[in-house]
């Protein structure tokens, strides 16, 4: 299981979310399209493969490059793959998300009166 120390920002959520949606088409232009179109959210290059990295480092994905294609000049590409540690960081992150914002209308308010407080066990 993950630890606080590898607890997820959002746009880290993105990245791994983004490589689950795209599946065996994840690499790094096709998962920026992917969070900009879902977030509306310019990314940075050296952002999105700084934390790609990082995330690699901390075992949460795996790359591997394909073979060279003609359409990109002979060049691969970097595909990535969620790993379980990966997946584990992603649903601890969701479940973390989701307790905050139990009890809480869509107006942000919340859905008990402040004297009658849930206790969660």
């Amino acid at each position: 299981m993950p630890t606080t120390r590898d607890s997820l920002g959002e746009f880290e959520q993105s990245l791994l979310l983004a490589i689950v949606h795209l599946g065996d088409d994840a690499y790094g232009v096709t998962i920026r399209q992917e969070i900009e179109r879902r977030t509306d959210r310019e990314i940075a290059v050296g952002a999105l493969y700084t934390a790609l990295d990082r995330l690699e480092r901390k075992g949460f994905i795996r790359s591997r490059m394909s073979e060279p294609t003609h359409e990109r000049g002979g060049r691969s590409k970097r595909h990535f793959r969620l790993q379980t540690g990966g997946a584990a960081a992603l649903r601890q992150s969701h479940d973390r998300m989701a307790r905050m914002w139990e009890g809480l209308t869509p107006t942000l308010q919340p859905a008990l009166p402040p004297n009658s407080k849930k206790v969660r066990s």
